[in-house]
This record gives C-alpha cells, sequence and structure tokens, in this order.
C-alpha cells in the first residue's frame, strides 16, 4: 500500500517561492509589535550568515524534490525580504493575492518579477491586488497573518493591527475561506502579531499553542474544528512557540510530505509531538538562525505555490 503521506494534499504545496538576502539586517521598524525579533546592529558578517542559511535551505528542500524559486534582494531597503510569504500567496484555480503590509519598508518587497514568473510558469487566472487598503490603514499580512486550511477551507486568524477584520473578511469571500479570529498572548500577557508563529495546519495534523489562546471557548471550537478534519491536534507550549516551533510548513517532496522547520524549532519538540508529526510527514529541519533574529522562521521564508503548473 502506498504510503499516507505519498498521495497528492491541495495542503502540501510541491513548490515554494524564496528570498535571498543580500544585505540582511532585522527590521527595526517592526519591532514593536514582533517580540520574537532579536536586535543586533547591521554587519557584513550578519548578511553573509543570511544569504548562506537561505543557499543551504534552498538547496535541501531541493534535495528532497521541492521545487524551489530563488530570488535575489540586492537591495537594502528591505530588511524583510527573506519573508515573501507575507505579501502574496497562491491558491488552487490559479489565483493570486497581493496584501496590505503594516510597515512601509515591507510594501516595497512586492515586485513585479516575482508575478511574472508564476504566470510564465503556472496557470494563473487572475490576480487580487489588496495593497490599495494600505492608505486606510487596514493591512492583512498574508499566510503570517492567516493560517489557511486549504481542505476545510477555513482562515484562522489572531486578532492584531497586522490582520485587520474588513481585510479578512474581504479575502474570505474572494477566496472562499471561512475566517476563524481569535486573540493570542503570550506569557508577558503581549499579544502575538502573527498567525504562523503559533500555528501550523498540515494534512492529518495541525501545531497550536493553545495556551496561548486567551479565550477558553474559542480554544475548544478551534480544537474542535481541526479535529472534525480529521486533524490529530498537537498542543505547543508557550515555550515551544517561543523557540518556533509552530512555524513550519508541509510540503510535498519526491517521497512524500515532509515538515519544513527550523533546526531551533526541532529541538523544542517532545519525542511524542516528533512521533505525531512523523505518523505523517517526514521532518526536514532547516538551520536558519540568522534568519530567525529577524522574528520569522522556516514558515516566513517560505511561500507556498498552490497553482498548476504549465505544461
Amino acid at each position: 500500500m502506498m504510503p499516507k503521506s505519498s498521495t497528492y494534499s491541495i495542503q502540501a504545496p510541491a513548490a515554494v517561492v524564496m528570498v535571498r538576502p543580500h544585505h540582511f539586517t532585522v527590521n527595526t521598524e517592526t519591532a514593536a509589535d514582533n517580540r520574537f525579533q532579536t536586535g543586533q546592529e547591521p554587519s557584513e558578517d550578519l548578511a553573509r550568515r543570511a544569504y548562506d542559511e537561505i543557499t543551504r535551505a534552498a538547496e535541501t528542500l531541493e534535495r528532497h524534490g521541492v521545487a524551489v524559486h530563488l530570488f535575489e534582494d540586492t537591495g537594502e531597503q528591505t530588511p524583510d525580504s527573506v519573508f515573501p510569504n507575507n505579501w502574496f500567496s497562491t491558491h488552487a484555480g490559479g489565483h493570486v493575492a497581493l496584501y496590505p503590509m503594516k510597515a512601509p519598508s515591507r510594501r516595497r518587497e512586492r515586485r513585479g518579477d516575482v508575478i511574472d514568473m508564476l504566470k510564465a510558469r503556472y496557470r494563473v487566472q487572475d490576480v487580487i491586488d489588496y495593497s490599495g487598503l494600505e492608505p486606510d490603514g487596514l493591512f492583512l499580512e498574508g499566510t503570517g497573518a492567516m493560517v489557511l486550511d486549504h481542505i476545510d477551507r477555513v482562515a484562522y486568524a489572531v486578532r492584531s493591527d497586522r490582520t485587520d477584520p474588513i481585510a479578512l473578511e474581504r479575502f474570505s469571500t474572494h477566496f472562499n475561506f471561512e475566517p476563524m479570529v481569535f486573540d493570542a498572548r503570550d506569557a508577558d500577557g503581549i499579544a502575538v502579531y502573527h498567525t504562523n508563529v503559533l500555528m501550523c495546519v498540515a494534512t492529518d495534523f495541525a501545531l497550536i499553542g493553545l495556551d496561548m489562546l486567551t479565550d477558553a471557548t474559542r480554544r475548544q471550537e478551534i480544537v474542535a474544528r481541526l479535529e472534525r478534519s480529521g486533524r490529530r491536534v498537537v498542543a505547543l507550549t508557550t515555550d515551544q512557540i517561543a523557540r518556533f516551533a509552530g512555524n513550519a510548513l508541509e510540503l510535498q517532496g519526491r517521497q512524500g510530505r515532509i515538515l519544513a522547520l527550523s533546526t531551533t524549532a526541532l529541538a523544542a519538540l517532545e519525542r511524542e509531538q516528533i512521533a505525531a508529526i512523523e505518523d505523517s510527514a517526514m521532518l526536514l529541519a532547516l538551520d536558519i538562525p540568522t534568519i530567525e533574529r529577524a522574528g520569522g522562521s522556516v514558515r516566513c521564508t517560505l511561500a507556498g505555490i498552490h497553482l498548476t503548473p504549465r505544461g
């Protein structure tokens, strides 16, 4: 019998976009509400390490059968360009979304050559651009702000300045998702800035920092919804979330589904949690400690491509 993880899943893309930075630094403009950032002065050594980490991560993914479209960022005005999942997403049926970003520096990350590549290599029917909401202060930072269940059509979203309810409602209507909004706070009571740091929805399981969800009723509703969709819920502790254990992405590799996460995240997982994940997907750890200083981990560096290839 063919292993479960080798069958096609709309949840697990077989291709991703990554951006390799040439002048990486930690974005001071986003530090106010991103508690995952670790400040460090810009330096050539920091930039070189970040460049090397993305290079090795892309090579590792490709060795495992994931197609990586690697773009270069040689600019010095886009410190978070290494996290492309925030400014665009792709969807089955040939749909692409462009998102409104809170920080002005992040708005400069949107680039036409990425969209042109998608149109050339994949079947793209339309591009819906929400960036016009920025002057009104309405932000929705892509699959950072939302964790999308492509199977059950649910958009899980932590309430924050980077996830405006009006923008979320527009996206959900256009792309046929049901929004499930909730509040989440860290150990110090600070609101979580992005949903994908505390939650990962894969084909057969979901990782989630349940202790961080402040409303018990909503917590039960989310667990019930995930379990009703046939998923095993793997609860992560607040400490594990702080070590990026929730910032992972399921992908389709050459020999089955894989869960891409960082070496930091893998080291934070307990043996039982690892076993639960490995029932469905192979764990693939990527070493990106320099990138993680900017407040995001592996999932943030990967913009999954849920489009049909041409030819």
